[in-house]
């Protein structure tokens, strides 16, 4: 089977993001780039029955490959893939607090410095429009420039990273985002860090953990 070890790699974290309680149900899709375009979660399928061969493969021209339907938000996955060629993976969620937001149209502002991870400082919330729509897809490009997460009105959040595990790992990080924002709300005003603030945090991060291990020393 064709790029075997990504497919079983999108299953898990399917299942992963159910279990973490970022998603639930046959909501939310996830994607992984390939060299003839992104392999993509079906339509409707339910993630604790899904297996490898399920995953569709969708190329560059949009068409797709396989007895499976690619996901209704399909569009979104190719503009991005498209338009960022630093994309590695694209995740969708209907997580909780992500969700709440975006049903207020509510943007989540810098209240933590760990915004810095999806890009700026700020993650925008994108219009709504119809699931599934060019006008869903052209309304995330929108929101994703300069950032690797955003909300859709009404509908969830995406994120986007260089590979599947990072990819993850940001939606966990917005989701928790998204409710230490709601949950300051319920006390009073949070306080908001300063552009500027995020700026720094944001260049902190490139050389923050461990550095690459040097190369063995050769002979």
């Amino acid at each position: 089977m064709k790029y075997a070890e990504q497919r079983r790699e999108i299953v898990k974290a399917c299942q992963d993001m159910n279990r973490r309680g970022i998603n639930q149900g046959t909501s939310g899709n996830i994607s992984v780039r390939v060299k003839e375009g992104f392999l993509l979660t079906p339509s409707g399928m339910a993630y604790d029955e899904m297996k490898a061969a399920d995953i569709v493969l969708m190329k560059k021209d949009a068409s797709h490959v396989g007895s499976r339907k690619p996901s209704s938000e399909w569009r979104f996955h190719h503009a991005l893939m498209g338009k960022r060629p630093e994309i590695g993976a694209v995740v969708h969620t209907h997580s909780m607090f992500a969700t709440t937001l975006s049903c207020l149209g509510m943007e989540i502002p810098a209240v933590h410095y760990m915004i810095a991870a999806a890009g700026g400082n700020t993650i925008r919330c994108a219009p709504y429009a119809t699931y599934g729509t060019p006008e869903t897809a052209a309304n995330a490009v929108k929101a994703l420039e300069g950032r690797n997460a955003c909300l859709l009105a009404n509908h969830g959040m995406i994120v986007v990273g260089p590979n599947l595990k990072k990819a993850m790992w940001l939606a966990v990080e917005v989701e928790t985002l998204a409710a230490q924002y709601w949950r300051a709300l319920q006390i009073g005003k949070p306080n908001i860090l300063s552009k500027a603030e995020i700026g720094r945090v944001i260049d902190k991060f490139k050389s923050y953990g461990q550095a690459k291990a040097p190369a063995p020393a050769c002979c």
